[in-house]
């Protein structure tokens, strides 16, 4: 049976392009099951020694030196004016990819893989034979935000903000092609959600920690950047008034290192998983969380209502700029850039929870809310105009 073909272009350069890459095509299959095909692509990683050299870069510098993102950043935006109509690294893996599969939609979920892919695709497979779009997860625009997501030729640019929308059409998206489509997370994250008495039940009952007390969740990206032994001792003063979650991502001695820690300070309640599953849950049963500007965590913390306080060791990188200016401009989130930077923040809840709680109601102003299977029918037609393949929706939430 013919199928509807949608082809996606990702990259590991953190987490958060693959996290989206994998709701989409988990989001097709919930709502159009077989009718729709996904194939995901790591296409820097898979067609270059040049850009899997890049991108194992920018994740060790993540980790040990965010500061050298600034100058990596401008490098990058070079390929903005390489990749003009062509692709200049990688283009035969991709040429090979689009001969294979032949897709009736190019997806971009990453800001590399727009401005010449386009092109390129329209080349082989015929102008009128795909469609091209794009999902930007920026905040904000400005410094940080990537010349090369801005593909004006795209037939759908999909931004997380209105602001950050904004941003694009002044960049050269058409104003008719631009459309804000809040978030994109997997379909559980929104089945999976928490009343107050299954918060209080899970602390106790899946975490092993109390059921009523103040939480502070250390998180990581993916690849497991985290300065987790710096903040945990930061919290030991407190350890009658809070407790911590600790993820580790898939840094393995980072979970180790934390699991030792635990072992040593028993007066703090504290729950350590490497790679999470359920960080959706995980941050429904926090107070606040302790992140990078990474704009999937950030997402996911503002949907979820957990307040952010940004870790910004190191210095911040240009994307998470964007990320950091959209909540600070509405006084709704902390900064911390050493451990003791975190003890005075603690300190000051602690001792005023009013602070917090001021806070947290402007955290909680910014939240918005979409229907998330808006963007998923929207790009899925998108590609049916080419396609033309009979297609049967399912309900959302199922019956």
């Amino acid at each position: 049976m013919s199928k509807l073909r949608i082809l996606v272009l990702t990259s590991s350069t953190g987490a958060g392009h693959d996290a989206r890459a994998e709701a989409f095509a988990a989001w097709c299959f919930q709502l159009y099951r077989h009718d729709v095909d996904v194939r995901i692509e790591q296409m820097l990683e898979k067609s270059s020694v040049v850009n899997r050299a890049g991108v194992n870069f920018y994740n060790r510098i993540q980790r040990s030196a965010p500061w050298i993102h600034k100058l990596f950043y401008a490098f990058v935006e070079g390929l903005s004016y390489l990749n003009t109509s062509n692709v200049t690294f990688g283009g035969a893996y991709y040429l090979s990819v689009l001969q294979e599969y032949r897709p009736h939609l190019v997806f971009s979920v990453h800001d590399c893989l727009n401005r010449g892919y386009f092109q390129v695709a329209r080349k082989i497979l015929g102008a009128d034979q795909v469609r091209c779009a794009t999902y930007c997860g920026e905040f904000s625009g400005g410094w940080g935000y990537s010349r090369n997501w801005i593909e004006p030729t795209a037939d759908l640019y999909f931004s997380r903000t209105p602001t950050a929308q904004d941003y694009a059409i002044k960049q050269g998206i058409r104003p008719e092609r631009a459309k804000v489509r809040g978030s994109l997370m997997l379909p559980k994250a929104h089945l999976e959600v928490l009343g107050p008495a299954e918060r209080r039940a899970f602390r106790a009952k899946r975490l092993g920690i109390e059921p009523d007390r103040f939480t502070v969740f250390l998180a990581t990206g993916g690849n497991g950047a985290n300065n987790h032994l710096e903040l945990l001792p930061a919290l030991l003063p407190y350890a009658a008034h809070l407790q911590v979650i600790v993820i580790c991502g898939r840094n393995h001695q980072a979970y180790n290192d934390a699991v030792h820690w635990r072992a040593n300070h028993p007066e703090l309640p504290c729950y350590v998983e490497g790679f999470s599953e359920i960080v959706h849950l995980l941050m429904q049963v926090s107070d606040a969380i302790v992140t990078r500007g990474g704009t999937t965590t950030c997402a996911k913390a503002l949907h979820f209502r957990c307040p952010i306080i940004f870790n910004a060791f190191g210095g911040i990188m240009p994307q998470e700029e964007l990320t950091w200016k959209f909540f600070r401009n509405g006084t709704a989130a902390a900064k911390i850039e050493n451990a003791g930077d975190f003890a005075r923040l603690i300190q000051t809840w602690v001792q005023d929870p009013s602070e917090y709680e001021r806070l947290r109601d402007n955290f909680l102003r910014l939240r918005y809310t979409d229907d998330p299977t808006l963007l998923i029918d929207e790009l899925v037609g998108l590609g049916h105009e080419v396609a033309r393949e009979e297609l049967k929706r399912l309900p959302f939430p199922p019956a």
